[in-house]
């Protein structure tokens, strides 16, 4: 059993780091893709899933640990955290930002800003279906299960979601997105995106873990993905030059620390849910 685990591990590993630069060699045969949207972007996107379900239904996976069970009643009170996270720091570092004078809020329309964040909230909750279907529902779910230890959880979850995503920095993200986030070159760009995703792993997987389903996962990153983008890229917000890697609400350090700490304190929720259980 535990060596049909690693290699089910291992091939699921191997197959998701290999999806985005499959989808950027076809898109190496194909002209006059629209940018941002392409075959091989969608291939990146897909594949992962795709693997997960033939691991799960063709390798003896099963679906018992895929936390597909919304557990509404018992963690309702997650999926407001799961609402509340993004905006809530994001809003704290704005604050510490204008407070400093890197931040200037000229151009942030509120009742704007609200009506691009439902527009997109719907499909990237879609989307986000199946990226937490894949990272929490099976790559935490399987090192949960071989018993590593939580700060190795963190940084192999972390890492391969962040690994995952190299392609999509270096070869399928538009370069005036990415420049509006962090004005560097793709390179770098792709490391500091990797190490924020290995800080924000702390709190996805801890929410995951928390209340055993993804779905409150899968609302905080659509909330994420709805609010965080237009709001940078959008130009929302102008952010002093130089000033980019410190209070960007995307991959600036103090969003990042801010995110550590919520994901830690979900982890004592967790650990002072669970000790009477460990202590038996």
């Amino acid at each position: 059993m535990e060596r049909k685990s690693v290699r089910n591990l291992t091939v699921f590993v191997a197959a998701v780091l290999a999806s985005g630069w499959l989808g950027v060699l076809v898109d190496s045969f194909l002209d006059d893709q629209p940018e941002g949207n392409t075959l091989g972007m969608g291939l990146w996107l897909l594949f992962p899933l795709l693997t997960v379900v033939a691991l799960r239904v063709f390798a003896g996976e099963g679906w018992k640990a895929a936390g597909l069970t919304p557990r509404l009643k018992q963690g309702w009170q997650w999926y407001i955290v799961a609402v509340l996270v993004y905006p809530v720091v994001t809003a704290l570092v704005l604050l510490i930002g204008y407070a400093a004078g890197w931040v200037e809020l000229t151009n942030l329309r509120i009742e704007a800003l609200a009506g691009v964040f439902i527009s997109l909230l719907f499909g990237q909750f879609i989307k986000n279906i199946f990226e937490e279907f894949v990272w929490r529902g099976y790559l935490t779910a399987k090192l949960v299960q071989k018993g590593m230890k939580d700060w190795s959880i963190y940084l192999i979850a972390g890492l391969v979601w962040g690994l995952w995503h190299l392609p999509y920095y270096l070869f399928f993200l538009p370069k005036h997105m990415m420049y509006s986030v962090l004005p560097v070159d793709k390179l770098l760009f792709a490391l500091v995106a990797i190490v924020s995703m290995i800080a924000w792993s702390i709190m996805f997987v801890e929410l995951f873990r928390v209340t055993n389903s993804i779905w409150p996962g899968v609302l905080m990153h659509a909330v994420e993905d709805s609010l965080l983008n237009p709001l940078v890229i959008d130009g929302y917000i102008t952010i002093a030059s130089g000033k980019e890697i410190w209070i960007s609400p995307i991959t600036g350090i103090a969003a990042t620390l801010l995110y550590v700490v919520v994901g830690l304190l979900i982890r004592a929720v967790r650990l002072r849910r669970d000790y009477p259980k460990n202590a038996c």
